[in-house]
């Protein structure tokens, strides 16, 4: 195999996107705290000062919503003051009367994927891996040092030689800072604090690029520098673009959502086969039909690396994994307020969720 580069990005909780995101999710999880039933698909959107919730939700919960989105933004770091517009309506009796039965059934449509590789140790690809511990690392430097603000994006480029991370090629950090920081003592600050001891030493070189703050000044940031919408990091939330994602996103939506639900079960059955030797890389993809309880079709593919036979690859998910709408939200124990600590830092590769974990299998 001839050698490549891959490059995925990350952002800090602070993005605008994920400022929404977590909105969205704290509120699903105020609701499925009052009601583990509760239906919600409601979003939120942010510019300036005005953030607006809005959606749909079936619940027997009773949610303020204007308080849970100024608790997140305080929380995250902003000490702006934000007005809260609420448009949130009951969720379609179509939608609901299909999803309701006496055996939960998709609240949806759509194909969804899961991704494993063995380059990490989560059994994450790397570019998007180093990514997140970056993020992650710049997001709680920002409580060392308040001349860090919460908006901040990471990148990572990883090159590759005969399919195998070789070294870390190039890093971008760009990080919101206090108007009165200098350049210079900025870069100074992320390389010292945060790119070095977050990133393995024997993958840098000196070769490795650094571009920190590349724009120059980035004292503008937030909703104040840019607009923010739930569900539009779904790279960001996945894979960094090594593995393929399906057509919606996650933040906002209760485990009857597929998008959500399903997606987390792939992940969960590829890291399985790839953390039990059964194949090096994985993918795996499913579909469903809205108001059904079974899949519409599944597919695995371990690009060549598998170390049995495919046919027997298919055979261990059969003999233990379920992808029935009903026991993956039974199986991993969805209905909990678990999501808002999702959102930040990519949905996968945190050995905490349940759909992490390793299971003992046939």
């Amino acid at each position: 195999m001839k050698s490549f580069m891959f490059t995925s990005e990350s952002v800090t909780d602070g993005h605008p996107d994920k400022v929404c995101d977590q909105i969205a999710d704290a509120i699903l999880d105020e609701a499925i705290r009052q009601d583990p039933e509760s239906h919600m698909a409601v979003e939120a959107s942010i510019k300036d000062e005005l953030v607006m919730i809005f959606g749909e939700a079936n619940t027997k919960a009773t949610l303020n919503f204007e308080k849970i989105a100024k608790d997140v933004i305080k929380d995250i770091g902003y000490e702006e003051e934000y007005r809260v517009i609420t448009k949130v309506g009951v969720q379609s009796p179509e939608i609901n009367t299909a999803v309701a039965n006496n055996v939960v059934s998709a609240g949806d449509q759509g194909m969804m994927f899961g991704y494993a590789s063995n380059e990490t140790p989560a059994l994450m690809p790397a570019p998007i891996y180093y990514a997140h511990l970056l993020s992650k690392r710049l997001s709680d430097f920002k409580k060392e040092d308040n001349r860090i603000k919460p908006d901040g994006k990471t990148q990572v480029t990883v090159e590759y030689e005969d399919g195998k991370v070789k070294r870390i090629e190039c890093i971008v950090v760009s990080a919101q800072h206090d108007k009165n920081l200098s350049h210079k003592e900025l870069k100074e600050l992320i390389m010292k604090y945060v790119i070095k001891p977050t990133l393995p030493a024997e993958l840098l070189d000196e070769n490795t690029k650094y571009y920190i703050n590349p724009s120059g000044s980035f004292a503008i940031g937030g909703s104040w520098g840019d607009s923010g919408t739930t569900g539009r990091k779904i790279i960001v939330d996945t894979y960094g673009g090594m593995g393929r994602v399906g057509g919606g996103c996650f933040s906002s939506k209760d485990p009857s959502k597929v998008d959500r639900s399903a997606a987390y079960y792939c992940r969960y059955v590829a890291k399985n086969i790839v953390a039990h030797g059964l194949a090096d890389k994985c993918e795996i993809q499913v579909a469903y039909a809205i108001g059904m309880n079974e899949p519409l079709s599944l597919y695995i593919d371990t690009f060549g690396t598998n170390h049995v036979t495919e046919e027997d690859i298919t055979a261990y998910v059969n003999r233990n994994f379920d992808f029935k709408v009903s026991n993956i939200i039974d199986e991993l124990d969805l209905k909990r307020p678990i999501y808002r600590q999702t959102t930040n830092f990519g949905h996968f590769g945190h050995p905490e969720s349940s759909w992490e974990q390793i299971k003992e299998t046939k």
